[in-house]
């Protein structure tokens, strides 16, 4: 659990203090430090004086298998077995411990090698222990505080993590086709964020600014 908010942080480029923890993981402070001292003692992270927590190369490998394994239950989830796409992450949440190593290689050779999940998330090779992109991602909130002028057409890119895991919010994106892939119209009036298919249909889903803040997009 720990491990895996840990590189959702690093996916997403939130320095991954403790108080992030306490805040993703709905745990207590003390919880949080006695949680990562454990992990610290078993050489998977590294605690800073200014309270971060950063991977060793032994926790990033470890991480990167059980988020490897979480992302292809999401597509046999969505592609094979046909779960409804809010229901799919929380129940991937389910299996990403419980899959071998062994099954995981045939998932991935029934899913066609598979690059990224069905929100759009990278699948990381395994083993990655690269480094993630220096240029943090953009999302939907941003791109609209950084163009005030009116609407702006971008292509969803992928869906935190953080978000996945409420499905009444996965159900709102989408039905208003806030998906990977999609290209949509973007538009903040005043504190509100409106969203539209940059084709010239005219209905628009409005949309709250936390959910903005955690759909990625490519401009």
């Amino acid at each position: 659990m720990y491990l895996r908010t840990l590189y959702e942080l690093r996916e997403e480029g939130i320095t991954p203090l403790r108080a992030r923890l306490v805040e993703r993981l709905h745990v207590s402070a003390p919880a949080a430090s006695e949680s990562t001292a454990r992990l610290a003692s078993e050489g998977l992270v590294a605690l800073a004086d200014d309270r971060t927590v950063q991977f060793t190369e032994k926790g990033l490998v470890r991480a990167t298998a059980v988020m490897r394994k979480h992302r292809l239950a999401e597509l046999l989830l969505t592609k094979i077995i046909g779960l409804d796409w809010a229901l799919v992450h929380n129940e991937a949440c389910r299996w990403e411990h419980v899959i071998s190593d062994e099954v995981e290689a045939r998932l991935t050779v029934l899913l066609g090698d598979p690059k990224r999940c069905p929100f759009g998330n990278e699948i990381p090779a395994p083993l990655e222990t690269a480094e993630p992109p220096v240029a943090a991602p953009v999302s939907l909130l941003t791109s609209a505080e950084r163009n005030v002028s009116g609407p702006k057409a971008v292509t969803v890119s992928w869906i935190s993590e953080r978000l996945q895991t409420d499905e009444n919010a996965m159900r709102t994106l989408r039905d208003a086709s806030v998906v990977p892939g999609a290209k949509i119209s973007l538009n903040a009036r005043g504190d509100r964020l409106y969203i539209a298919k940059p084709d010239g249909d005219a209905d628009e889903s409005e949309i709250s600014r936390g959910m903005a803040s955690l759909v990625y997009v490519d401009h």
